[in-house]
């Protein structure tokens, strides 16, 4: 009995992860990646920080770098010879990488390479590294696992002589970037260990960060006269990041619909991912309108284009278009 339930888990762990679909679910997901990684390199040059930030005292930056990573060490360390054309290419890459240049396997050397040359540089000073950075690397990746440019792409209109194609890909980069996502706001709920954050400190925080000329766009002393939506917005954000793992279950209780309980019946009934959507989208938004965190925000949001099946992306898209069309119908008539 024991030997025959190991193996129907076992079967159902294989058929997972052997789940084929429609390539353009990581094919948007490729896009929005490549869109922040250009955003996060062009913010610096455009700036005019990369002499600051990244090169060494010893030849203009602010403070002593030591050699890099393997990679910047092997070129020869944060030196105005080295870090100009690497900052170049990274950002050559990161075009590529955007435009989908290359098939399968030069899709994939495309994100492989872009991947250690954009860590190469982000983490040369680690006073300007964010965990930000960390999450466009783990994109990176799941696009270096997943043939991320089969659709949407150069490679696919040079090949067929259009963007979008009926290519399916396997599943699992797809689950890996929502097991990720879960995991950053799981880990990060975890370690707000200020009390500030919970009702021991009145879910202050928020309030204390936009007094804080540090992080806030702009003068937001007005918040002292609307503290308690600064502290509705910080329970808000606490509790939606430690219950963000429940969206596991959700995920489980889906793939399980034809299994009986309430639990299981509520999560079918109602799409709990669009509510899990809908209070992260309006987090972020709020974060990017008040405060200044670099591309945080935008990285996070791509990962939320995993969050749903191509195919049910495709639906939406479908229903949307024939609103479209009913609208301008009614306004034709």
């Amino acid at each position: 009995m024991r030997r025959a339930r190991i193996r129907s888990w076992w079967r159902a762990w294989v058929a997972l992860w052997d789940r084929r679909e429609p390539a353009i679910g990581l094919a948007c997901f490729r896009i929005a990646v490549g869109a922040v990684m250009l955003y996060s390199l062009l913010s610096v040059g455009l700036g005019g920080l990369i002499d600051v930030l990244w090169i060494d005292a010893a030849h203009g930056g602010y403070k002593p770098l030591g050699s890099g990573n393997w990679l910047l060490a092997t070129l020869g360390g944060p030196h105005p010879a080295v870090i100009y054309p690497l900052y170049g290419a990274t950002v050559a890459l990161a075009l590529a990488h955007t435009l989908g240049a290359g098939g399968p396997i030069i899709g994939r050397m495309v994100a492989f390479a872009g991947l250690h040359a954009y860590l190469a540089l982000v983490t040369v000073n680690g006073e300007a590294t964010g965990g930000y950075d960390n999450l466009i690397g783990n994109a990176l990746w799941l696009c270096v696992l997943g043939d991320a440019s089969a659709t949407l792409s150069l490679h696919s209109h040079r090949r067929a002589g259009r963007w979008l194609s009926n290519a399916t890909i396997p599943a699992w980069p797809r689950y890996l970037a929502v097991f990720q996502l879960i995991v950053v706001y799981g880990a990060t709920g975890l370690h707000k260990l200020s009390a500030e954050w919970t009702p021991a400190g009145g879910h202050m925080a928020l309030f204390r960060v936009y007094q804080d000329p540090t992080w806030r766009r702009f003068d937001m002393d007005f918040t002292a006269w609307v503290v308690p939506l600064t502290q509705i917005a910080t329970a808000t954000a606490w509790l939606f990041e430690l219950c963000a793992p429940l969206l596991l279950l959700v995920y489980y209780y889906r793939a399980t619909r034809d299994r009986p309980g309430r639990l299981r019946a509520l999560c079918n009934r109602r799409d709990l991912r669009v509510l899990f959507a809908a209070v992260g989208v309006s987090l972020h938004v709020g974060i990017l309108v008040t405060l200044e965190v670099g591309p945080f925000s935008w990285i996070t949001l791509a990962y939320y284009l995993c969050l749903w099946h191509p195919d049910e992306l495709a639906r939406a898209g479908r229903r949307l278009r024939g609103l479209g069309r009913a609208q301008k119908n009614a306004e034709a008539a």
